[in-house]
């Protein structure tokens, strides 16, 4: 569907002949734009050009203003529809218990569920730069914790003190195709 700002109506349809649809839905055959837009004055309604790139043009004829509030109030529908994905980030480092790995593996887990994206990162201090490894077995351990329920949209990688990853949850087509 068009949006309403591209729709031309009344005056600004510039063609010299329009295929037209009356205010009840039925077709009215091709007719000079002069003559739709006078059918349109006569019951008090707008000729609304709305699919200008079929020939000729095919042109309706309804009440403007209800059809642009129509248009805004289904694309709100639709938005609503729409989930939201939000960003959460679990921040570890690299000297963690296994209980603490199991507790934010979790909690991961549970971001993951609800549908949204984590980035897990790991932060190094001091001379922990000098052993990195030690970061990415922790990143390892976090996604034997959360088992198939992820897709490492980006893998562990360095990013100044930093290394991090970005994990979002399995669209329900792969895990139908995992599951098959």
């Amino acid at each position: 569907m068009a949006d309403n700002r591209d729709l031309r109506i009344n005056g600004q349809i510039r063609v010299r002949e329009v295929r037209l649809i009356d205010d009840e839905g039925n077709a009215g055959g091709i007719l000079s734009t002069q003559e739709a837009f006078n059918i349109a004055r006569e019951r008090q309604l707008d000729l609304v050009e709305v699919a200008p790139q079929a020939k000729p043009p095919v042109c309706k004829i309804l009440d403007y203003g209800k059809y642009c509030f129509d248009l805004e109030k289904k694309q709100r529908e639709s938005k609503k529809k729409q989930k939201q994905s939000k960003l959460k980030e679990i921040r570890m480092q690299p000297k963690i218990s296994a209980g603490d790995i199991d507790f934010k593996a979790k909690h991961t887990k549970e971001f993951l569920d609800e549908g949204n994206k984590v980035k897990v990162t790991i932060r190094f201090r001091g001379r922990e730069l000098a052993h990195t490894e030690l970061g990415l077995d922790v990143l390892k351990k976090v996604l034997t914790r959360i088992e198939g329920e992820y897709v490492v949209e980006k893998q562990p990688i360095m990013e100044g003190k930093f290394m991090s990853m970005m994990l979002s949850p399995k669209s329900k087509k792969q895990a139908g195709v995992q599951n098959a």
